[in-house]
């Protein structure tokens, strides 16, 4: 079973969504923060927490090491449901292992983000024991959007972590509803999807009829609200 998390900031949405039983957890990072409007990462973070009991990821912003693995350590207080997001590189390219096996070492909750590669998902296995929960989060929609195909290392890390029963692989950076059947179909873990999409996946299940009619309809109620004629 795919479980599906929300991809999301935004106090009042998470209120909302945290109601909703098809939702089993939250992902955010600072993207996601600056655009709901966050201006102190700590205190706006410990109040998503307290919101929910569901895992709630929150970011490390730091870029080297040292500092990760301090921010990391504070993060990891904020709350029992809390997983530490790890950048799987700097934004220099180096290879967050030191990171990750540290935290990693002090039993504390990991997400592994912008992994893009099985590769990379192998590097990180080799610098994690097989009891700490770790998440692994690949960008399938980035990949899919410079033309990329993401289902094979998708398949190939999940092949990788079935040694590993406290990893879960996670598909990042859903474009459309259509990628949770996606991601059910080569049993990944979980997928973290946008409010919008979540409430399409919803839906699932009109037929082909239903659909030809709501569209002709919804093409039909926009001509006569332009007042268009011939």
């Amino acid at each position: 079973m795919t479980k599906i998390f929300c991809d999301i900031a935004d106090i009042r949405e998470i209120k909302k969504f945290n109601k909703k039983n098809i939702v089993k957890g939250f992902t955010t990072n600072p993207s996601l923060m600056r655009k709901a409007g966050a201006k102190d990462y700590s205190s706006y973070s410990k109040k998503i927490l307290k919101l929910t009991n569901k895992p709630v990821s929150c970011e490390v912003f730091a870029d080297d090491e040292k500092n990760m693995i301090r921010q990391g350590l504070k993060i990891s207080k904020w709350g029992r449901n809390v997983y530490v997001k790890v950048p799987v590189t700097n934004s220099k390219g180096k290879f967050m292992g030191k990171v990750i096996h540290e935290l990693n070492k002090e039993k504390i909750k990991l997400n592994i983000t912008a992994v893009y590669t099985a590769q990379q998902t192998m590097k990180i296995l080799k610098k994690i024991d097989k009891k700490t929960k770790v998440i692994i989060s690949i960008f399938a929609g980035r990949m899919a959007d410079v033309g990329k195909d993401p289902l094979p290392e998708f398949k190939s890390s999940i092949k990788l972590s079935k040694k590993f029963k406290n990893v879960e692989i996670l598909w990042a950076s859903t474009r459309e509803p259509y990628n949770y059947l996606q991601a059910k179909n080569i049993n990944c873990h979980i997928i973290t999807v946008p409010p919008t999409i979540i409430e399409k996946i919803e839906k699932f299940g009109k037929s082909f009829q239903r659909l030809t009619v709501d569209t002709v309809k919804g093409f039909l109620s926009d001509s006569k609200k332009s007042n268009f004629s011939l």
